[in-house]
């Protein structure tokens, strides 16, 4: 197998990773599952392998480093700080969120072939499984109740978006990404306090229960 043949199988490990991402009932599962597609992306703008430029190589361990590393640390120290229940309660069950995020699958296969996009442009699979990366990140920010969860979520949603702008990246664009990578670092950074700072105020981080608030 060819290098350029293994595109393929990453995009449809990055979709299966998307469905996992629905159907885990644990938040150590799902941050796990986030450094996986953190791995997934790195390699995302390395395709086609012909000519692969010193700025997108760095590009790509810089994506390696924040995405399947400094995240998922992150992420898990938060969580074991907060000392919250590692067992995800969705507004949304998993049946029904796995079926949602098979749906987008499909409305993303069938949109690839309807938009007037440049032949070439997108590398086989790399169209649908981004949309469906994106798809899932909402599915999870707006199903899910713990505010740890929505935040894996968001952070999906932008692995979907830089999958969209890899085509891009040998344009010379490693600045405006690693731009991109660092504002959503420090996204992460201000929603781990603020999930820190929420937890020490109230007994729980379920966002359901803020309607019950009162004055």
């Amino acid at each position: 197998m060819t290098v350029a043949a293994l595109f393929e199988p990453l995009m449809i490990a990055l979709i299966l990773t998307n469905l996992a991402l629905l159907v885990t009932s644990r938040t150590g599962v799902l941050i796990r599952l986030m450094a996986l597609q953190g791995a997934i992306l790195a390699f995302a703008p390395l395709f086609p392998p012909a000519g692969v430029p010193t700025h997108l190589a760095l590009l790509c361990l810089a994506v390696f480093a924040i995405k399947a590393v400094a995240f998922p640390r992150l992420l898990s120290r938060t969580l074991r700080r907060i000392d919250a229940d590692s067992r995800i309660e969705p507004y949304l069950g998993e049946g029904l969120s796995a079926a949602a995020g098979i749906g987008g699958l499909l409305f993303s296969l069938w949109l690839e072939g309807r938009l007037p996009v440049p032949p070439g442009l997108f590398a086989p699979l790399l169209f649908p499984a981004a949309l469906t990366t994106i798809f899932t990140g909402l599915i999870l920010v707006v199903t899910r109740k713990n505010a740890l969860t929505q935040v894996i979520g968001y952070l999906a949603a932008e692995n979907g978006i830089f999958l969209f702008g890899a085509p891009l990246s040998r344009q010379g664009s490693a600045w405006l990404e690693l731009s991109i990578l660092l504002d959503v670092f420090v996204g992460v950074f201000v929603m781990g306090i603020a999930i820190h700072h929420i937890n020490k105020t109230f007994e729980s981080i379920d966002v359901g229960r803020f309607c019950t608030l009162r004055d």
